[in-house]
This record gives C-alpha cells, structure tokens and sequence, in this order.
C-alpha cells in the first residue's frame, strides 16, 4: 500500500504585493515567469523520483498569484505533475486565483488539466477597503472573475475574505459577508487581519511606527501614513462572533477555526495540514514534511532558477535547506497544536494510532487543567476546544508546547 501524499505548488508572482502581505511572492516578467516555470518543471521531474512510495491525495497551487503566470507555462506544469506523481482520480486539485487575473481561456485551461477545485481571493466587498488593502481589484471585478469561474464549470469554489482591516466597520464587514454568501461558494475562509513583521502595514501599525524604513518610497510613505486606523480590540472580537453566526445562519458549518463550508466542501488538502499528512512543496521557498523529516526550498530566485537539480549535490543543497528529523516528541506536539485548528478536535484513537501512546498517558495533566479552566471538552472520543477555548486558542495550543 502507498502512502498518502498532499503537494503544494508555489507560484511567487503577483501583479503587486499588497501591503499587508508576508508571503513569498514578487512581481515577475514573462521571462522571469519562463525561467521559473522551466525550472519547476525540471524539480517536480527530480522530485518526484524521490517519493514513489506515495499516492497524491491532493494538489494545492497557490502563491503569489498562480493565476498571472501564463497559460502554456501553467498547462505545461499541470501536465509535468500529472506525468511525474502517482495522482489519484479523486484527488483535490486547488488552484488559487485574483479578481482581474482570471480569463475564461485560462479557467478552461484548468479544468481541462484536472483542476477541480478554484479558491479566489477577494479580502472585502468594499472598493475602499481593498484599496487600503492595496488590491489590484475591485469588487465588481470579482464579480466577473467569480462569474467566469462558475461557466468554466467548477462546483467547488472558495472565497479569502479578511476581517478587521483598516477603516473597516461592523457594518461594512457584515456587508461583505451578505454579499459574498448571496453568490453561494461552497466554502469560505475567514481570516483577521495579522500585522505581519516586515510588511509596510507593521511600519504603520506595528508596536513602534517607523516611517523611515528606506525600502519605502516617499509617495508609499504617504500612502501608509493616509491609511485610517485599525478597528479597535472589541469591534475586531465583534467582527470575530458575527462571522460565526452569520455564517452558521447561511448554511456554512465552521470546521476549522477560520474555515467554513456546505456540507462535504471541506478542503481536504488543509485538513491534511491539520491531521499530519505529508506534503512535498515544489516551488521557490516551499516547505515540505516527508518520512518525519521538516526541510524547505532555496527562498532564492537566482540560487533556485540557476540550480542544476539533476545533480545531487545541487539538490540537497537547494531544496533540502534547514533539513531536520523530527523526534517523536516533535510529532505528538504537532499533531496536538494543529488538530486543535479542527472544530472536531484531536481523536484519542487516531493518537493512539499515530504514536503507540495513549494520549492521557502523554498529556493528561495538560489535558485536566484545560477541561477545568473550561477550554476543552472530550466528546464522543475526541479532544476538542470549547467556544472559550477557541477564542484563545493559541493559549490552549501553546500548553502542549514544551
């Protein structure tokens, strides 16, 4: 029997990078763009030879903005997965794309290459709002974009929005969410803003305001410096507990903590995430998770594009960086910090299963003391956090951290 296997794609172009954003991901020209497509098609050859114990349960394409590289170069890398990984019929096949990005050619394009599942990302239905997001798009463009998704025939579609954004009210917020579930996708995730280290929003709303960072321009500089405040602590937990009703009310169940969906639309590529399947990142900076091992690509463009893979002193060296063997230990503490993400919670079964442990025996005073502060619950076998629980979730999380 082969081993269960989820692959994530990392495009790193984007039209531009929007202020708040810390992912890996830059503007590129069609050359760059080839460059890159001709060098992840010659990793996921390498790559794949090195993992053919495993099947391919889920693909998840995402950036930067997938959908800005070209069609050919697209197809071309969706066909070399096809060609190079044991993918199975019914695998999840995710591909990120931006209002404005999408033509129906290139939705056309993947479908016909067995991509099942769209996720698009749209942050707000405020014009304003994306404009201090620093969006390229505008709400009306989404609309076009979603519209061509849903000819081009896909039935599973989700939808990024992002709470508590500068300017952002109770109102506009609940007005985002009407919109958007009035279109039906089948799933949504519902993010809140994170400050990010790094980004021009931490120069504008990060502990200490620093308006001299010298990779800003005078006319960015203004720009952050023009952008309202952030919504206040108790309006950002207002906008928190009205996504969970709302939603709940349009037919969306919350399965993870910033996830919802209709029934059976859960992605199953992020649950994998959750539950501790192995993954094999491809692209520039991806990270991967194999046979117990942490490692993840070159962040590099020049050092990735101008790697000869074929040789294996190249490979370990470039997309094996930061290599390290987890202890069992290790994987217990994920296992719990992750599966606490899932409404279900973690299954004292599948631990056992996992580790040869009895969960209790390795956690039990942990687990106690969150049962008695009322942070968790232990229903029909599984471990789980209770509504006070998930509102401080990265507390309860950080108690099976050692």
């Amino acid at each position: 029997m082969k081993k269960n296997l989820e692959i994530y794609v990392h495009i790193p172009f984007c039209a531009r990078k929007c202020a708040y954003c810390d992912f890996l991901s830059f503007p590129g020209n069609q050359q760059a763009q080839r460059e890159y497509t001709k060098k992840l098609i010659e990793e996921i050859k390498c790559q794949s030879a090195k993992v053919k114990e495993y099947q391919v349960i889920s693909v998840f394409i995402g950036g930067g903005t997938p959908s800005i590289l070209g069609i050919d170069d697209m197809a071309a890398v969706l066909h070399s997965l096809r060609e190079e990984f044991e993918i199975l019929p019914e695998a999840e096949i995710t591909m990120e794309v931006n209002p404005g990005t999408v033509t129906a050619e290139a939705l056309s394009c993947y479908r016909e290459a067995g991509v099942n599942r769209i996720s698009i990302g749209l942050q707000s239905a405020d014009d304003k709002e994306l404009r201090y997001l620093g969006r390229i798009h505008t709400y009306d463009e989404f609309l076009k974009s979603y519209q061509r998704v849903r000819m081009a025939g896909f039935d599973n579609v989700n939808v990024d929005l992002i709470s508590a954004i500068p300017g952002q009210t109770l109102e506009s917020w609940k007005n985002t969410l009407k919109k958007v579930t009035m279109l039906k996708p089948e799933h949504l995730s519902a993010y809140s803003l994170i400050v990010e280290r790094g980004t021009p929003y931490f120069d504008r709303y990060g502990e200490q305001v620093n308006m001299e960072n010298r990779s800003l321009t005078l006319e960015e500089r203004n720009s952050l410096m023009s952008l309202p405040e952030l919504p206040d602590e108790d309006t950002e937990r207002e906008m928190y507990y009205l996504t969970q009703e709302f939603l709940n009310e349009q037919g969306y169940e919350r399965y993870e903590i910033s996830n919802y969906s209709k029934n059976g639309y859960e992605c199953r590529h992020n649950i994998g995430y959750w539950t501790g399947v192995e993954y094999l990142g491809l692209g520039l900076g991806a990270a991967s998770y194999i046979n117990g091992c942490r490692f993840h690509n070159t962040p590099v463009f020049d050092e990735y594009c101008s790697a000869h893979l074929d040789q294996e002193e190249a490979f370990q060296r470039v997309l094996r960086q930061e290599f390290e063997q987890l202890t069992i230990e290790d994987k217990m503490e994920e296992y719990m910090f992750l599966g606490l993400r899932l409404m279900k919670g973690v299954s004292a079964h599948g631990f056992a299963g996992s580790f040869g442990h009895n969960i209790r025996s390795v956690y039990g005073m942990v687990l106690d003391a969150m049962e008695e502060e009322g942070l968790m619950e232990f229903i029909d076998g599984n471990y789980r956090l209770t509504s006070r629980g998930i509102d401080i979730s990265n507390y309860v999380m950080s108690r099976f951290l050692t």
